[in-house]
């Protein structure tokens, strides 16, 4: 653990002590423990903090923290989001792998701490957060959607929303709706009933009724009409709208950069390990994952700078918000991120 935990966020005292998932979200650009009844739950206008803690060899634990930014938050907030998953790694010994999620571009690895999903919903703590007591039930239509990594998201409740490729949950107080676009993938079909149970379980108690309803089927069906009757009746729906969601990023051949009082400077040459010198930063840009490496001796403040100068890295590139960013401390590189050094 750091010796220097005065300078640290007292709201991480604690963490990392034994395997599981932790989350803080970020309210008044503070990190404050979310209730784990909240867990999977994350607002389009807010940030998370993730930890992960998993039992490495020796007994030793290994960590990942990855800092969930929503849709709707602010620069500022996802930047103090950024900062404080440096600040928790330092808490936690400088050993931890940091990765910056993107809602609506997750990893895998982040996405397997959840048991069915996570759910994406409208607002935030500045929009007026209420405890889960205090909530009133609200109907709510949601969005599954991916081939290979099928994620949701709740949609405003509108029939615009509505279209022939993914697959749509409608979760009203008596009864479930799965809408099934007839382009939609089988996967999407699975994952949707997963998230069904996810919903029955979070805001039903377990109970609740589902109903599958297929795209292009008569509303005369009784499933179809009471779907259809939330939306004032039939509306006609087309293909979904290509987005800035959509643009896939793509790799290129790996460029080092120095980070020097968080200015980058390009390092020419083959690429090399040997390139990576000890008490220093570097940034490898891969195109679709942007690293960075903090050499042994690193300090807090250099770090931070380090870490605000790859956001705006990446944001001057005008690179896919899926674009990775991910952060490691020598002696703990990642597989995906030695391999760069090996590729020709």
């Amino acid at each position: 653990m750091s010796s220097s935990t005065e300078v640290l966020d007292p709201a991480f005292q604690g963490a990392g002590q034994q395997p599981g998932t932790e989350i803080w979200r970020i309210e008044n650009f503070q990190p404050v423990p979310l209730p784990k009844s909240e867990y999977g739950k994350f607002y389009m206008g807010d940030c998370y903090i993730v930890l992960q803690t998993t039992s490495g060899n020796g007994g030793a634990y290994k960590y990942d923290i990855h800092f969930w930014i929503g849709r709707e938050t602010s620069q500022d907030e996802a930047g103090t989001a950024a900062i404080k998953t440096v600040e928790l790694d330092e808490m936690l010994g400088g050993s931890a792998v940091q990765h910056r999620e993107i809602q609506g571009h997750e990893s895998d690895k982040f996405l397997s701490y959840f048991k069915a999903c996570i759910t994406p919903l409208k607002g935030g703590v500045a929009s007026g957060f209420r405890k889960p007591e205090e909530e009133e039930f609200e109907t709510r239509l949601y969005v599954c959607r991916g081939k290979r990594s099928v994620k949701m998201e709740q949609v405003p409740f509108d029939p615009s929303s509505l279209n022939h490729d993914d697959v749509f949950i409608l979760d009203t107080e008596k009864k479930i709706y799965q809408f099934n676009g007839v382009d939609s993938s089988i996967q999407e079909r699975g994952k949707a009933m997963e998230a069904i149970q996810f919903l029955k379980d979070k805001y039903h108690e377990g109970t609740c009724d589902v109903a599958i309803v297929e795209d292009e089927k008569s509303d005369t069906e009784s499933d179809s009409g009471e779907f259809w009757s939330y939306f004032g009746g039939l509306a006609p729906i087309g293909k979904r709208p290509i987005g800035e969601d959509d643009v896939v990023p793509e790799s290129t051949p790996a460029k080092l950069y120095s980070i020097i009082d968080g200015e980058l400077e390009f390092v020419g040459g083959e690429l090399s390990e040997d390139m990576l010198v000890d008490g220093k930063c570097y940034l490898l840009d891969c195109g679709a994952e942007v690293f960075v490496w903090f050499g042994h001796g690193i300090k807090l403040q250099e770090r931070k700078a380090a870490t605000k100068a790859a956001e705006e890295f990446v944001a001057s590139q005008k690179r896919p918000k899926s674009t990775r960013i991910t952060q490691l401390t020598q002696g703990y590189e990642t597989d995906s991120f030695k391999l760069k050094f090996e590729e020709k």
